[in-house]
């Protein structure tokens, strides 16, 4: 797993008004999220968008035994697609993306072919080609004969560290689907023509002291957002020590993105009330 350099402690959650007692974005209906945690089951699926653009994936599950190709747990559950940053791999992420879905989600993590770690061909420009492999991804997923009828293919959620948090914004375009209800831009900010089209949630996870990605481009790119929106503001915290275990930050995090998972994907009012009680 790697690792991130410390940060101090301390947090700071800024929940937009435009949220506050506002319903998951296209709610139907309230249906509380899962009330017991699942084993990780995990896939590994060698997808492609065309010859150029290799994308294998790992896919983590709800299972009915912790392993690889485990039988899917009963039940359907929302899908999340997670974007690594540069020079990143989607293990980096697994374990805040394994409590994610122990909680009952669906995540599906590409690795990028010009920004994945050890790629041949590195490219900061192709994370503007990203959100279009994120969203190849999703549909590919949700078609998958092994997880028919075990996935919401209505409840799609996105979240991204770094270059993957730009990629997450960047799914959020003007015509983007209406399944697409929330994301989770971590340490990343905004992309050209982000935060437009059918409405949606954003939660931005951000170190104050981050030095490659300046807390002020986060809040710039929040500031765009006219949708119900929260910022996580972790004082003294780098570029993402805040996503390992035993971490300072690390629980804060986790439970302020599972609530806001549980809200957009669930429409949890548990989980809605959690979030306007932190502060």
């Amino acid at each position: 797993m790697k690792r991130f350099a410390a940060g101090l402690v301390g947090v700071v959650l800024l929940f937009a008004s435009a949220a506050c007692g506002a319903q998951a974005p296209h709610a139907v209906s309230h249906v509380s999220a899962p009330r017991s945690s699942y084993p990780v089951g995990i896939r590994m699926l060698a997808l492609s968008r065309g010859e150029a653009r290799p994308l294998p994936t790992t896919v983590w599950y709800p299972a009915i035994f912790a392993g690889r190709d485990a039988p899917v747990a009963a039940g359907r559950f929302p899908v999340v697609v997670y974007s690594h940053g540069l020079h990143g791999l989607p293990a980096y992420h697994a374990q805040i993306i394994s409590r994610w879905v122990s909680a009952g989600f669906v995540v599906a993590a590409p690795a990028y072919p010009r920004t994945r770690k050890d790629t041949r061909r590195f490219s900061r420009a192709d994370v503007r080609n990203q959100p279009a492999d994120a969203w190849y991804v999703v549909r590919e997923v949700v078609a998958l004969p092994a997880f028919a009828g075990h996935l919401d293919a209505s409840r799609i959620g996105a979240a991204g560290h770094s270059a993957g948090g730009y990629t997450t914004a960047g799914l959020f375009t003007a015509g983007h689907d209406r399944r697409l209800r929330g994301g989770i831009v971590i340490a990343g900010a905004g992309m050209a023509g982000a935060f437009a089209g059918p409405r949606a949630a954003v939660l931005f996870v951000h170190g104050t002291a981050d030095p490659t990605v300046p807390i002020e481009a986060a809040r710039a790119a929040y500031d765009r957002v006219r949708w119900p929106k929260a910022f996580l503001a972790l004082p003294g915290q780098d570029h993402g020590a805040y996503l390992t275990p035993g971490r300072p930050g690390f629980d804060r995090v986790l439970a302020t993105t599972l609530d806001f998972l549980r809200w957009t994907l669930y429409d949890d009012p548990a989980a809605r009330g959690r979030l306007a009680l932190v502060s």
